[in-house]
């Protein structure tokens, strides 16, 4: 199976340094995705359960048109801003993950950008 880039209008637009995802390998793997609204292209919620339930929104949709969906993935790394943001991300995690979660990693964000608490990458099998 040749590499393919993956793009949906239902998720944000990512910058012109990277696609949203690439299926290869039997795998999709989707970039690091900020809580942005795919309409209006602005960071959607306040709070980190607000973020990370938009972040999820928008993988859902990246792995669903990569013929893929959440429950398939496989692995995660949520980055955060600040690390007391940590128990409200789980709070919201656990909602889409309730049993069999995938395997997960975390690390800080290495740059501030306003408004925003999070961003996760995911691994889904295709």
């Amino acid at each position: 199976m040749p590499r393919q880039i993956v793009f949906t209008p239902q998720a944000a637009k990512p910058p012109a340094t990277y696609s949203q995802a690439v299926k290869a390998a039997g795998l999709v793997f989707v970039s690091g995705t900020a809580p942005t609204d795919p309409v209006t292209g602005q960071i959607k919620g306040v709070t980190i359960q607000e973020q990370t339930h938009q972040c999820l929104t928008n993988i859902a949709a990246i792995l669903k048109a990569a013929g893929s969906s959440i429950e398939k993935i496989v692995s995660a790394t949520v980055i955060l801003a600040e690390e007391d943001d940590f128990p409200g991300m789980n709070e919201e995690w656990l909602k889409w993950f309730s049993a069999n979660p995938p395997a997960r990693q975390g690390a800080k964000l290495p740059a501030k950008i306003a408004g925003l608490k999070v961003s996760i990458a995911a691994i889904a099998e295709a």
